[in-house]
């Protein structure tokens, strides 16, 4: 395939020109004819097979690679060409960044002496730093607290880097092949009785989905998918989790104990039992969590075939109710093995 190429030069007035590009494709050389076009000052740029493009005004030249020994270095990772327009104040902002860095345990020379990060998004963003490439971002690095910003978007994509080439960490997601095998779902249904937040229903469903409940019971207020804030909280889950809307979370607590489910309230009230205390059914059982200021229903709790809550030991009598559901379904898991 062609190598790609860019042209930076300057327009003048003529009719044609011959742009020669050397290039792999087998073992012969590409000749590109780009017509009512004139470049003039053409450098020789690099492409990412480290080839040399050269520019001529003649498809009879002969240039090849080994006519001349180009080293590739990337600009964009290179260290600050002192010549440029925006060099200026970057050995200042080099101390800046540097300092910021060490101030959040970081060694700078980790980074810009390890070959290891040659062309990487964290060796970019400290040379774009130091030196930036219009007055735009020159005047965004010079405010006060943009190297603080800047050492920090370095280290996460350090830290990020180094999980990845770390074998034994854990921390992404499974493929969707992976996933498929999970098909057996437990005997779990989660019950939102008003809950508000969008945010805690996506960490909700994000839950539901780690946990793989067998479903989800929006009711009332209820925010649901496709609601941006539930989907973004989720992280991607939602769409792995069934989930249904219902007008009344009274009419679902019923229909579920029509159907044979136990249905448990989770409140603090004088008759709410600890958690960890209790049996939890292991064939078919339904939570219901409330909304953040007033809970549970009290027609709803009065449905309830047993009331559970969580201890608290502070001046608060509960935990965020996203926070909660997290503790009661492993609790559930825990119990059933």
């Amino acid at each position: 395939k062609f190598c790609r190429y860019a042209l930076f030069s300057k327009l003048s007035f003529s009719l044609t020109m011959v742009v020669t590009v050397y290039g792999f494709v087998g073992s012969s050389v590409q000749h590109v004819r780009v017509p009512h076009l004139i470049i003039s000052d053409v450098k020789p740029i690099l492409c990412k097979r480290h080839m040399p493009i050269a520019f001529s005004d003649s498809s009879d030249d002969t240039t090849t690679a080994d006519d001349e020994a180009i080293q590739y270095k990337s600009r964009s990772t290179a260290q600050p060409d002192c010549s440029s327009d925006f060099a200026i104040g970057s050995e200042i902002r080099r101390e800046r960044l540097q300092a910021a860095l060490q101030a959040l345990g970081f060694d700078p020379s980790s980074l810009i002496d390890n070959p290891e990060f040659t062309g990487s998004a964290a060796l970019r963003m400290y040379s774009s730093f130091i030196l930036p490439k219009s007055a735009g971002a020159l005047a965004t690095a010079d405010l006060p607290q943009r190297a603080s910003v800047i050492a920090n978007a370095i280290t996460f994509q350090v830290r990020e880097y180094r999980s990845h080439q770390e074998e034994w960490l854990r921390n992404h997601d499974k493929c969707l092949e992976e996933a498929d095998a999970f098909t057996v779902r437990y005997p779990l249904t989660i019950i939102l009785d008003n809950v508000r937040s969008a945010h805690n229903v996506g960490n909700i469903l994000r839950l539901a989905e780690a946990a793989r409940v067998a479903n989800v019971v929006l009711c009332g207020i209820t925010p649901a998918p496709p609601n941006p804030k539930v989907l973004k909280t989720a992280v991607g889950a939602a769409e792995y989790v069934p989930f249904e809307r219902v007008g009344s979370t009274l009419e679902a607590v019923r229909e579920l104990k029509g159907k044979g489910v136990a249905v448990w309230g989770v409140e603090t009230t004088s008759q709410s039992k600890t958690i960890w205390k209790v049996d939890m059914p292991s064939t078919n059982l339904a939570v219901v969590f409330g909304n953040e200021l007033v809970g549970v229903d009290a027609q709803v709790l009065k449905e309830c075939d047993e009331l559970v809550c969580l201890p608290t030991h502070g001046v608060k009598n509960s935990l965020n109710v996203a926070t909660c559901a997290s503790v009661v379904v492993w609790e559930a898991l825990r119990q059933w093995g």
